[in-house]
């Protein structure tokens, strides 16, 4: 049976990712994480990867830790997994569809207001999501390598379209609106039930949703609902913890911290974890790194 396009990409990894869905799933309640967040830095690093030093996963456990724990790409068996394999500062395994990640130019297509108005070039594309302060539109900056790409500003939830950027004339980033910014006017909301998931849900170009979420806040139970909806909806999501830089102040929990109970809390529901990075727009953290995952993930979609 033919597969469309958002749900062929990784099917392994993402058609049983979500365990059976369970009403505690937004207490936001303290667990007990399988494995610690450990701060171990591999000495080999891949081509184009930032030598910043950020926590990493080590995989010196048995398979079951890599199947369970880490994202396996496809081309890639569990066993064959080593330290130098893993991105840093993330728990995403470099396999042989990574390509050239490099970003050599960008251009704003157009902003769309229905999910039927966007391109239909069928090239692929990578969708940006998070609450309206997460940091969008500076991590697009930092991707692309210009200031103005995105524009940001100091009033939360600015983007109320689908915006468009061709990236090396081959593939598209995704600017969506933010969601859960309540103190906006009521006029300027946006209806996200029904504008941005119909985009999700209908996209077929789609190759995968790039989830912001705040690393130094605590975890949020709105990106809680949101990551569980895409999983339920066999949407491919990579998380992409952002504002990693900051530092703990007098009452709040360093990002690590901040990573380690957010990803406590999704294995609730998910029976694997899904994809995730650290990143900053300010230091360049994760910049290079995800640039990579997404080349594996879009030369697979394009295979």
């Amino acid at each position: 049976m033919f597969m469309p396009a958002r749900v062929r990409v990784f099917t392994h990894c993402f058609s049983s990712l979500l365990a059976p869905y369970s009403s505690s799933s937004s207490s936001l309640c303290s667990l007990h994480f399988s494995r610690p967040f450990t701060t171990s830095i591999s000495q080999s690093a891949s081509p184009n990867v930032s030598a910043t030093k950020t926590p990493k996963i080590s995989v010196s456990d048995t398979t079951k830790f890599a199947t369970n724990i880490l994202f396996i790409p496809p081309g890639i068996e569990p066993n064959e997994v080593t330290d130098g394999m893993i991105l840093t500062g993330s728990n995403i395994v470099l396999g042989p569809y990574a390509g050239d990640s490099k970003v050599k130019e960008v251009q704003f297509i157009g902003s769309s207001s229905r999910p039927k108005d966007c391109p239909k070039d069928d090239r692929p594309e990578f969708a940006m999501l998070g609450r309206s302060n997460v940091g969008k539109s500076s991590l697009i900056n930092s991707l692309v390598r210009k200031k103005e790409v995105a524009l940001t500003s100091k009033k939360p939830g600015k983007t109320q379209l689908i915006n468009h950027f061709l990236v090396n004339r081959s593939w598209y980033l995704v600017d969506l609106p933010g969601y859960g910014f309540a103190n906006a006017p009521e006029s300027a909301r946006m209806d996200w039930s029904s504008f941005t998931k119909g985009y999700f849900l209908n996209r077929e170009s789609l190759v995968c949703v790039l989830l912001l979420v705040d690393a130094s806040v605590p975890p949020q139970k709105i990106d809680l609902d949101c990551a569980n909806w895409l999983g339920r909806n066999n949407i491919p999501m990579t998380i992409v913890f952002t504002k990693c830089d900051k530092m703990k102040n007098s009452k709040g929990k360093r990002p690590d911290e901040n990573i380690k109970s957010f990803q406590e809390l999704i294995k609730e529901n998910y029976k694997i974890h899904p994809p995730w990075i650290m990143t900053s727009s300010a230091t360049g953290l994760g910049r290079d790194e995800l640039l990579l995952h997404m080349s594996q993930l879009r030369n697979y979609w394009d295979n």
